[in-house]
């Protein structure tokens, strides 16, 4: 498994960790809520209990206080507000009636028909009379309605039990009237007896909670009653609501957060990752490059160099990395051009297609090098030094002169060839002038051996003499030139000049061939930067293919045809034949080494043609001649900033 993968698997556990820390929170809160709520329940009921119990008791109390006055015939003004005070409207004590020590009824308050009495039950009179304390009856349907129970309450003297006190309880009343009223608001009571029916209830309109609900014994008076209680449910308790949504909110934030930095370290991890194996990868590419790279900051300080550079130099990178100019590997005898050519480049002016020095290896041995220089450029757009790539081309220049040096000698060859094979043309032509002389230098004799001699007759002879011997003399001399083998000579020539020349040293070639040859020359051409001998080869190389090619052609058709025209930035020279053309089978190969469409051709002409044409920085081509034949074009540059090398 990867790193990225691991590092995002270990970011997950803090994050599972935390969402269940969230939850346990939330649920601890909930729960504490819930218990809080519950404990409130209970308090509640277990004081309104209580306070039920109070009232209970001290109701009794009352009620034993005052039996000894009710038992007496006549009840004072006191005794009856004390009654009446004991049945205030705010108490769930609804009625008192008093015994006598037999059990006899004595009064009631407020008075009641006959039949209420015979509600009083003998065995809780005696029961209570043997406890000695106040005895609760049972829960009792009431004839007007509702749900009662009494209370019966002895009250004794030292001679023994004066009489019986018995109070009616409404439970409606009690529900009423005795509970406090915020109780009430907050729950629903209700009073259940022992068969689980709720005989009396308190609640007003509003939704009951599911779960919070208490039930508690109804003591007094028992006999298995229960209070039940049940907690209305309350309104938005908005503070538990913010804590927990300001809780899950700070743990959403948090949780974005969380995952955003994880999201990032993963990026992170892995862009470095990328970055680790991109750097590895362009290391080893690096390495295996037989270019030397170095780079240098703005200052000219080398700040890097790559294995194949150090070789090339002899140096370690722990050599040169911080060195200044001069460097050790300069070569001593061209320190200056170096210098200038490093402040060149550090200045920004550098030429793009490279350029040659000479440089020294450790061991002392001098090599030629080409430098391609680049800027640096940092991730802010910032500029921060260069980069230059070194290519040693000591082998390169060596194996190029011997190619030119070959090439030479293979133009020179051809040269000796054309002119063997032009031999027997140029002899006739070098006859006629031979001839004349030879007959101008017999009518000389003659003169001579005559009595009366004519120094005029004579200065006209050698005159004629003299101009068939420069004759002689010129058309050896442009063979010599042609044939000559010698270094490359570049100089400013006029092409027509050259055209005139070739045509003039293939004028009797063409006479012999019964060849025509027009030529149509621009007066516009200006001079160009050429070797005068190759360009001419190039020429009478392509009027020679044109005259051979027309050579089996009728006698109206043996035309060749040399132009030239001035098509800025280049000159055009065209030469013509109205032949046979090129096969389309022969086009494609008609400029490659040793093809010749000749039987007797080394297939080398053409192929010169075309080097000495790149040569120069031009290109030649050809072309279907629209009246049959081909057209060769030969396209040269009017201005070259530099001479070829």
């Amino acid at each position: 498994m990867s790193l990225p993968y691991r590092i995002a698997r270990l970011t997950w556990l803090p994050l599972v960790v935390f969402l269940l820390l969230i939850v346990a929170l939330l649920w601890l809160t909930l729960i504490h809520d819930k218990e809080t709520q519950r404990k409130t329940l209970i308090s509640d009921a277990l004081w309104m209990g209580q306070s039920l119990h109070f009232q209970f008791e001290r109701n009794a109390a009352q009620l034993a206080q005052i039996a000894p006055e009710l038992v007496t015939s006549d009840i004072s003004p006191q005794t009856d507000a004390r009654l009446r005070q004991i049945l205030r409207a705010e108490t769930s004590l609804i009625r008192i009636t008093w015994l006598d020590a037999e059990g006899n009824t004595l009064g009631t308050v407020p008075s009641r028909p006959a039949a209420a009495h015979a509600q009083i039950d003998p065995d809780l009179i005696q029961f209570a009379r043997n406890v000695t304390r106040p005895v609760y009856g049972p829960v009792y349907r009431a004839a007007q309605g509702g749900h009662q129970f009494k209370v019966y309450v002895p009250a004794f003297t030292d001679s023994g039990l004066l009489g019986i006190s018995v109070g009616v309880y409404s439970l409606e009343a009690l529900l009423s009237r005795d509970l406090p009223w915020w109780f009430t608001q907050r729950y629903r009571v209700s009073i259940v007896d022992s068969s689980g029916n709720e005989i009396a209830a308190r609640s007003h309109a509003a939704p009951l909670s599911d779960t919070l609900t208490h039930s508690m014994a109804f003591e007094p008076p028992g006999r298995g009653l229960q209070l039940h209680i049940v907690a209305y449910r309350e309104d938005v308790r908005w503070i538990p609501i913010l804590l927990i949504s300001s809780i899950v909110g700070l743990a959403a934030i948090l949780l974005w957060s969380f995952w955003m930095l994880r999201r990032q370290l993963v990026r992170r991890v892995d862009a470095e990752q990328a970055l680790r194996g991109e750097t590895l990868f362009r290391k080893a590419m690096e390495d295996s490059l037989l270019t030397g790279l170095r780079a240098r900051d703005l200052d000219g300080r080398i700040t890097y160099a790559n294995p194949a550079f150090c070789n090339m130099v002899g140096y370690s990178p722990e050599e040169l990395i911080g060195m200044d100019p001069p460097m050790p590997y300069w070569h001593p005898d061209h320190i200056e051009s170096l210098q200038k050519t490093h402040d060149m480049i550090l200045s920004g002016h550098g030429s793009r297609a490279g350029i040659e020095v000479r440089f020294m290896r450790r061991n002392g041995e001098p090599f030629d090098a080409l430098i391609f220089e680049a800027p640096l450029i940092d991730a802010n757009g910032h500029h921060t030094g260069w980069m230059g790539s070194i290519m040693d081309i000591t082998e390169r220049k060596r194996i190029r002169e011997l190619a030119r040096q070959q090439e030479e000698r293979l133009h020179a060859t051809a040269r000796l060839i054309t002119m063997g094979e032009m031999a027997s043309t140029l002899a006739h032509e070098l006859n006629q002038p031979l001839a004349a002389i030879n007959t101008y230098n017999s009518a000389s004799l003659n003169l001579l051996s005559a009595e009366q001699t004519s120094r005029d007759e004579l200065h006209e002879i050698h005159t004629k003499i003299a101009r068939q011997t420069y004759r002689a003399a010129a058309i050896i001399h442009r063979v010599h030139d042609f044939v000559r083998r010698s270094e490359p000579k570049w100089e400013r020539v006029q092409l027509n000049e050259l055209i005139r020349e070739a045509l003039e040293l293939m004028r009797a070639d063409a006479h012999k061939r019964q060849i025509e040859i027009k030529s149509r020359l621009s007066n516009a051409l200006p001079q160009i930067n050429a070797d005068p001998i190759m360009l001419e080869q190039l020429i009478i190389n392509l009027v020679r293919n044109a005259m051979e090619a027309s050579a089996q052609q009728p006698r109206t058709r043996r035309i060749v045809s040399v132009t030239t025209a001035l098509q800025p930035p280049h000159i055009i020279l065209s030469v013509a034949d109205r032949g046979h053309g090129i096969p389309p089978e022969s086009a494609k190969r008609l400029f490659e080494p040793f093809f010749s469409t000749k039987q007797e051709g080394m297939g080398m002409g053409l192929n010169i043609c075309r080097s000495i044409a790149e040569l120069h920085h031009g290109r030649l081509t050809f072309e279907p001649h629209p009246e049959g034949g081909t057209i060769f074009i030969l396209t040269l540059p009017v201005e070259q900033e530099s001479v070829p090398q």
